[in-house]
């Protein structure tokens, strides 16, 4: 997905049901879509660097902590073999049934 932004960004569209329009195409709306919702873009907005979740209640964390890189296999610098082992074990009895497979 990352590779070709926007084949997916159409493919989603169209799949909810909300194809873009030839002109919405010609005028670069999927362009200003990938843009807007880039990690760039949404880690540097203001809200997210400063602001925070449940701002004012006991407990309340820093926006940024919602972000990381997002990169293939950087999960492995967040979380031991047993962990992920356990979440593969958790994901695999969720889909169980289901038709979908790792």
């Amino acid at each position: 997905m990352i590779e070709d932004t926007i084949l997916y960004i159409k493919k989603i569209a169209d799949f909810i049901g909300y194809p873009f329009s030839f002109e919405e195409i010609e005028k670069g709306s999927v362009e200003k879509i990938v843009n807007m919702c880039s990690f760039e873009n949404l880690s540097n907005l203001e809200v997210n660097k400063s602001g925070k979740h449940r701002e004012g209640t006991p407990g309340a964390i820093e926006n940024k902590i919602f972000f990381r890189k997002g990169k293939v296999g950087d999960w492995e610098n967040y979380l031991t073999p047993e962990m992920a082992a356990r979440l593969d074990s958790i994901t695999l009895q969720k889909l169980n049934g289901s038709g979908l497979t790792l």
